[in-house]
């Protein structure tokens, strides 16, 4: 792995009542958090190669992770999303090289297809920073019961040479979604838009 990693947090967030209404299946989200090393920490670095080969490599593996958390098939997976917090001697070009070029690659064979942009966030911070990583339909941008987010964040982290890198995958939208716009069962996912 390309990706010295310090620390791997998963976990999954599981709704089982909104507003005292019974939700079942339940609607879980799952978190998969990278600790890594930023190499080009501390100095001004013209070519992100090396940042933008450790975001192909996390996608996948984060996104797999998701995937096992949830205890679903790749095929079941129906929204996705990816953040990144540099440490302050990193630049926020770093967090893109990492999140943009190739990263949506490898978490697209984790979830199956992934015909929708990846939504995705990035900033800068010190330990402990939060940032939400927002989610969106993996095949289809319009499905809006799928627009939300689920917020990530490091106790110890990101160190000033560091970046957490963060992916988020559901195996359903939000619960109790209800205002309107294109349904899951009418979903085609050929256009990543509907």
């Amino acid at each position: 792995m390309k990706a010295k990693i310090r620390k791997l947090i998963v976990q999954v967030d599981e709704v089982r009542i909104e507003m005292g209404q019974e939700i079942n299946p339940p609607t879980r989200r799952a978190l998969a958090i990278a600790v890594i090393e930023n190499p080009c920490a501390g100095k001004y670095v013209e070519n992100l190669d090396e940042l933008i080969a450790i975001g192909e490599e996390l996608g996948g593996y984060l996104g797999n992770r998701c995937v096992e958390a949830l205890g679903i098939q790749a095929s079941e997976a129906e929204s996705y999303g990816k953040s990144a917090i540099v440490g302050e001697s990193g630049e926020i070009e770093h967090a893109a090289a990492i999140l943009h070029p190739k990263m949506g690659a490898g978490l697209r064979i984790a979830v199956e297809k992934g015909a929708a942009l990846v939504p995705s966030s990035k900033k800068r911070g010190g330990i402990g920073t939060a940032i939400d990583v927002p989610l969106g339909h993996k095949d289809a941008a319009f499905v809006r019961s799928h627009f939300d987010a689920i917020e990530a964040r490091v106790s110890d982290a990101p160190r000033r040479n560091e970046i957490v890198v963060a992916i988020a995958v559901t195996d359903s939208g939000r619960p109790l979604a209800r205002v309107g716009g294109l349904q899951v069962n009418e979903a085609k996912g050929i256009d990543g838009l509907r």
